[in-house]
């Protein structure tokens, strides 16, 4: 079943578990754009905890835009 736009907006605001936002963020990426893993994303909340306010709970609204900024500078490191 395909998910509303509200639907979309509201799941994109909430705290959920890395998992969660992994599954969210590797299916709605643009083609192309490097893909995330659970490693990869323990990694990005390594070196910046300080964006982490509410634990170990993830938000595709704050961090997507950073994990994909991250995560093409991350891989061209390689």
């Amino acid at each position: 079943m395909r998910r509303t736009r509200k639907e979309e907006a509201d799941l994109s605001q909430i705290q959920t578990s890395l998992e969660v936002f992994l599954e969210d963020y590797n299916r709605n990426i643009p083609v192309g754009f490097p893909r995330a893993s659970v490693a990869i994303l323990k990694k990005f909340q390594s070196i910046y905890p300080s964006i982490f306010k509410h634990g170990n709970t993830w938000s595709i609204a704050l961090y997507r835009k950073k994990v994909i900024d991250w995560l093409s500078s991350y891989r061209n490191a390689d």
